[in-house]
């Protein structure tokens, strides 16, 4: 019996561009999202920006709505947010902080736009959970910027981790970073920045998924705006072209699970979407 064998590097497979739409009480986004890119971004099911100077963009927020099946990880580079939901959280975080929440299985929360001088730019994520843990409890926590973990690489790339664990090559020894954010899908997420015409080499799950969007400047193949989506291997290797490049690496544990989506919840078949409408209507959601 053959086995495979993985490359060392990993190689760019995709490109991806996020797209002008809005969401909530119209708030203006640029997302990455939709059916036909779930398998690429296993776990991950949706990339939105959020990057205005404007505050009619922004201003009406996210009122109230529920969720069920997956988890939220909203990242802000400046301004804030502010969480509410039904089980009394209440709190906010501002630039360097994020909030993650777990709808599980049913979550009714509101997230409202708090603005540093009218700008406001920061990122939602939503992260799948597997099918036997769609319907665990809800929670939610504020993580604060000074409980980031952070690394300043040879090269002078700087590296703020999230969530999960990541490897950072140096010249002569490994850094190993570890997140202040757990998921059970394993997921890594970083904003590194690269000064220009550096380059940092990353160490990740070789068969976890791996992707990168350019937040600002470029990478070989990519810019700002894009999504690269790598494929399988040990190493990850990133190079800033002749201006500064600011990233944000997406990584975690692939599924492999149906997807079915509708609005606010994420399941695996249909009927549990109809399920969770049934129970929203019915008031029995939460």
């Amino acid at each position: 019996m053959s086995t495979s064998v993985l490359p060392s590097t990993r190689a760019l497979q995709q490109v991806i561009q996020s797209r002008p739409t809005s969401d909530g009480d119209g708030v203006k986004i640029s997302r990455i999202a939709g059916r036909h890119y779930n398998v690429a971004l296993d776990p991950f099911l949706l990339i939105d920006e959020i990057r205005s100077d404007d505050s009619r963009d922004y201003v009406g927020g996210f009122p109230p709505h529920p969720h069920r099946g997956f988890e939220t990880i909203t990242y802000m580079l400046t301004g804030g947010f502010r969480h509410e939901d039904h089980l009394g959280n209440v709190g906010s975080v501002s630039a360097g902080g994020a909030q993650w929440m777990t709808a599980g299985r049913g979550i009714i929360h509101s997230e409202m736009p708090e603005a540093d001088n009218g700008s406001l730019h920061g990122f939602q994520l939503w992260l799948n959970l597997p099918a036997d843990q769609k319907l665990c409890n809800p929670g939610w926590r504020d993580v604060q910027a000074g409980e980031m973990a952070r690394h300043q690489a040879d090269s002078g790339a700087q590296v703020t981790l999230l969530a999960g664990k990541l490897g950072i090559a140096g010249a002569d020894a490994v850094a190993l970073l570890e997140g202040p954010i757990r998921t059970v899908t394993d997921a890594v997420i970083a904003d590194i920045r690269l000064p220009a015409g550096s380059q940092l080499e990353l160490l990740l799950e070789a068969r976890a998924s791996a992707s990168v969007l350019v937040v600002a400047g470029g990478l070989p193949q990519l810019t700002a705006g894009q999504l690269g989506v790598f494929g399988p291997g040990e190493r990850l290797q990133l190079a800033a072209q002749d201006e500064p490049a600011q990233l944000l690496l997406l990584s975690g544990r692939q599924l492999r699970e149906p997807i079915a989506q509708y609005g606010p919840f994420v399941m695996n078949t249909m009927d549990e979407i109809n399920t969770a409408m049934a129970d929203y209507q019915n008031g029995q959601l939460v």
